[in-house]
C-alpha cells in the first residue's frame, strides 16, 4: 500500500476533485460500451479508502457515486428507448449480441426489479438499463428501482473501501494477537458454513428419513399388544396425550413443542442465575476469559465490533422495528405485529429487571463506560429476540429449502456477532451474554408460538396493491432503514476509551504476606482450578530490570501469540527446527494472564523441548520500592497436537535449573528458600501431571 501513501498528499490538494472522479467513474461504468472498459467499481472502492483517511467525506462520496450511477443508467435507458431497435443487432466491437441476450433473459426473469438486482452483477449492470429502455419499461418504475439500486451500489463499493482502509496497513492485523484471534473466529464461521452446506444437500433427506423411522416406530408401538392393553386401561390419559401430539391443531403438537422448548430455556436461565449467585467458578471464569480476550484487541477489529454492537443499540432497534411494522402492514401480515412488539417489550422488561435485581458490575477491562449493570446483556437478548424473529419471518416466507437454511445461518451468525461484540469490547462477561441469549430465546419462543396461533386463525387476505408496487415500497423501506443505521453508526460519538485505572502499589515488609488466601499460591485454569504452585518471587526495580535478569541468565523473552508465530511454531515443531522465542499458551494467576514468558533452548536446538517460565507482575512493592513478580518454571519435554507442549512432571528440577542460571548473573542481592505449600501431586490445564516439594525461592535483585 506504499504507493497509496505517495498519492495521498497530491490527492489532498484536489479535495473537491475526488468527488467528481467518483461521480464520473460511476457514470462511465454504467454507460453502454464504456462501462465494459472502465473499472468504475474499483475506482469508487479506492475513493472509499481515501475517505477512511479523512481526505473525502464519506456521506458526500456516497452521494456523488450514487448520482453518477443514476445518471449513467438513465443515459442507457434513453439510448435503449430511442435507438434500441436500431442498435440491437449491430455487432459493435465491445458490445456483443450475447450481452443483449444475457440481459434480456435476466430482465424477463426478474421483471422491473431487475434494474435493482442487475446493478450488482458484472456485465449485467451495463446492459439492463438499455434493455429496460428497449422494452419500454415505465419511467416512474425504472426511476424508483434505479435510485434504490444506485444507492445500494454506492454503499456496496464505498463502505468496504472505507472499512478496509481504516488502517492502510490492515494486513498487519494478521501479524498481531488480533490476527490469531481473527483466524479462530473465521475458523468457527467455516465450520458453520460447512454445516450449512451439509444441511442444504442432505438436510431434507435426513429429515425425511428420521420422520419415516419415527412413523415406523410409532406404528410398531401402537400395534404392540401390551401397549394396546395399557391404552385400554388408561384411556383418558392416552386420549389427552393423543390430542397433545395432534399435528393438525395448534393446541396439539405445535403447542406441545413450544411449551417444552420454553420450559427447557427457562430451566437453563434458572441455572445460569443460580451459577452467578452461588458459583465462584462461573464468576472467576468470566473474569479470566475477559482478561484473555482483552489481550487480543486491535484498533481495526474494535471499530468493526463497534459497528456490529450498534445493531443492538435501542435507536437502531427502534428504526428496524418501525420498518418491519410498516412492511408487515403493507403485506397484510398484521397479525405478526403484536407478537413482534410482545417479543421486544417482554425482552426489554426481563433484561432491565435482571439488571436491577443483580446489580452486577461491568468488567474491569471494558474499553468504554456503560451506564447500566452487566447481567444480563441487553444487546445479546435483543439480538435473539429481534433478529431471531426477523429470521423466523423470512423462513416462513421462503419456499426453497436452500434459502431457508441460508437465512437460518445468516440469522445465527448475526446473533453470534452481536453477542461476541460485547465480549470483545469488554463490556460484558460470558455469562452476561449467555443470560441475554436465554432471555431473548424465551421471548422469541413466546412470540413465534403466538404468531403461529394467530396465523392458524387468520384467513388469507386479498392483496389490495399490485405485488410489484409492494416490492418497490418494501425495498425503499429497507434501504431507508439501513441508511439510517449507517448514518447513525458513522456519526455516533464513541465514548472515550476507558484507560486502565492506576492502582497504587502496596508496600509490604514480608513478600510472603501477599498470599492471604491459598488460591493465590497456585496458578489457575480458566475455570479457577489450581495448577502448579508458584516457585519464585522476584523483587526487581521494574519490568526492564526483570527482563535484563533473564537475558543475562541466557533466557529469552517469548513472542506474543499471533497467527504468524503460531504458524512458525507449528512449522518448527513438525520440522524439528529451532525457534528460541516460540510463544507460550496463556496461563492464569489471580485471574490474570501471565505478563512475561521466558524460555531457553536445550542442546538439541529443537522447539519440541525447551526450558520455560511464566511471570506475573503484582501490585506489591518492597520497602525500597522494588516491584514483586511471581512465577513458575517447567520443562517442555515434547509436543502434542503440533503446537502444544507436554511438560515434564518434575517441576522442582526446572525450578533449580532456573535459579542456578539466575544466580550465575551476579545480580542477586539476597535470596531465601521457603516451604511455600505442602508437597503436591497434580496436573495442569492440558492434563500433564506434575509433582513438587512445594518450596519457593524469594529473590531480591541488586
Amino acid at each position: 500500500m506504499d504507493f497509496i501513501r505517495l498519492l495521498l498528499p497530491k490527492i489532498e490538494t484536489f479535495h473537491t476533485l475526488g468527488y467528481w472522479i467518483a461521480f464520473l467513474a460511476a457514470l462511465l461504468e454504467t454507460t453502454i460500451g464504456v462501462g465494459l472498459l472502465i473499472p468504475g467499481s474499483a475506482i469508487v472502492l479506492f475513493m472509499g479508502a481515501l475517505a477512511a483517511k479523512g481526505y473525502l467525506d464519506l456521506g458526500d462520496l456516497i452521494w456523488f457515486a450514487a448520482m453518477g450511477a443514476i445518471i449513467g443508467d438513465n443515459i442507457n435507458y434513453f439510448i435503449g428507448k430511442k435507438y434500441g431497435s436500431k442498435i440491437l443487432f449491430k455487432n459493435f466491437r465491445f458490445i456483443k449480441p450475447n450481452y443483449y441476450k444475457k440481459g434480456e433473459v435476466f430482465f424477463k426473469k426478474h421483471g422491473s426489479k431487475s434494474v435493482f438486482i442487475g446493478r450488482f452483477i458484472p456485465s449485467i449492470k451495463e446492459i439492463i438499463p438499455l434493455i429496460a429502455g428497449i422494452f419500454r419499461m415505465k419511467r416512474t418504475s425504472f426511476m424508483i428501482w434505479n435510485i434504490l439500486g444506485a444507492i445500494g451500489w454506492g454503499l456496496f463499493w464505498v463502505l468496504p473501501g472505507y472499512f478496509f482502509a481504516q488502517s492502510l496497513d490492515f494486513v498487519k492485523i494478521w501479524l498481531t494477537r488480533a490476527g490469531f484471534f481473527l483466524a479462530i473466529f473465521i475458523s468457527l464461521f467455516i465450520v458453520l458454513y460447512i454445516l450449512k452446506i451439509f444441511l442444504i444437500k442432505k438436510g431434507k433427506f435426513i429429515l425425511t428419513f428420521l420422520l419415516s423411522v419415527g412413523r415406523s416406530v410409532k406404528q410398531a408401538i401402537i400395534e404392540n399388544p401390551e401397549i394396546q392393553k395399557l391404552v385400554k386401561q388408561h384411556k383418558a390419559f392416552f386420549d389427552f396425550l393423543q390430542k397433545r401430539l395432534n399435528r393438525n391443531s395448534f393446541y396439539g403438537l405445535p403447542l406441545t413443542l413450544f411449551s417444552l422448548a420454553l420450559l427447557y430455556v427457562l430451566l437453563l436461565f434458572g441455572g445460569i442465575i443460580e451459577d452467578i449467585i452461588n458459583s465462584d467458578i462461573i464468576v472467576s471464569a468470566d473474569i479470566r476469559i475477559a482478561n484473555m480476550i482483552a489481550i487480543f484487541r486491535n484498533p481495526g477489529l474494535t471499530k468493526f465490533f463497534f459497528w456490529i454492537t450498534f445493531l443492538g443499540k435501542w435507536q437502531v432497534v427502534m428504526i428496524f422495528t418501525v420498518a418491519s411494522i410498516l412492511i408487515l402492514w403493507l403485506w397484510r401480515k398484521r397479525f405478526y405485529i403484536i407478537p413482534l412488539l410482545l417479543c421486544i417489550t417482554g425482552n426489554f422488561f426481563f433484561t432491565y429487571t435482571g439488571k436491577f435485581i443483580f446489580h452486577r458490575a461491568r468488567p474491569g477491562v471494558a474499553i468504554y463506560p456503560e451506564s447500566s449493570f452487566s447481567f444480563p446483556s441487553g444487546h445479546a437478548s435483543i439480538a435473539v429476540a429481534l433478529y431471531g424473529f426477523f429470521t423466523y419471518l423470512l423462513i416462513k416466507k421462503l419456499s426453497q429449502w436452500k434459502r431457508k437454511i441460508d437465512t437460518f445461518f445468516i440469522g445465527i451468525v448475526l446473533i453470534m456477532l452481536i453477542g461476541f461484540s460485547r465480549l470483545y469490547l469488554g463490556v460484558h462477561y460470558v455469562s452476561d451474554v449467555w443470560g441475554g441469549y436465554l432471555i431473548g430465546s424465551i421471548w422469541l419462543i413466546i412470540a413465534i408460538g403466538f404468531s403461529e396461533y394467530l396465523s392458524s386463525r387468520n384467513p388469507k387476505n386479498e392483496e389490495i396493491y399490485k405485488k410489484t408496487r409492494k416490492q418497490i415500497i418494501t425495498s425503499f423501506i429497507i434501504v431507508i432503514s439501513l441508511s439510517i443505521y449507517i448514518v447513525f453508526s458513522i456519526n455516533y460519538q464513541l465514548p472515550p476509551l476507558k484507560q486502565p485505572e492506576k492502582i497504587s502499589p502496596i508496600t509490604t515488609a514480608d513478600p510472603k504476606t501477599i498470599f492471604n488466601i491459598d488460591q493465590l499460591k497456585y496458578t489457575e485454569t480458566v475455570l479457577g482450578d489450581p495448577q502448579e504452585p508458584l516457585s519464585f518471587i522476584i523483587a526487581a526495580k521494574d519490568d526492564k530490570h526483570l527482563i535484563h535478569l533473564f537475558e543475562n541468565s541466557g533466557w529469552i523473552l517469548a513472542d506474543n501469540i499471533t497467527l504468524s508465530t503460531i504458524m512458525r511454531l507449528a512449522y518448527a515443531s513438525f520440522g524439528k527446527k529451532s525457534y528460541p522465542k516460540a510463544p507460550m499458551t496463556p496461563d492464569f494467576w489471580n485471574s490474570n494472564v501471565h505478563d512475561f514468558g521466558f524460555e531457553k533452548e536445550t542442546d538439541l536446538n529443537n522447539v519440541r523441548t525447551r526450558h520455560h517460565s511464566r511471570f506475573w507482575k503484582t501490585d506489591y512493592i518492597t520497602a525500597n520500592g522494588y516491584r514483586l513478580y511471581v512465577g513458575t518454571a517447567s520443562f517442555d519435554s515434547s509436543m502434542k497436537f503440533g503446537v502444544v507442549h507436554h511438560i515434564d512432571p518434575d517441576i522442582d528440577t526446572e525450578r533449580e535449573f532456573l535459579f542456578n542460571d539466575i544466580k550465575k548473573t551476579g545480580m542477586i542481592a539476597d535470596f531465601q528458600k521457603h516451604q511455600f505449600v505442602s508437597p503436591k501431586l497434580g496436573s495442569n490445564f492440558s492434563g500433564d501431571p506434575f509433582f513438587t516439594d512445594g518450596k519457593l525461592y524469594l529473590i531480591f535483585l541488586k
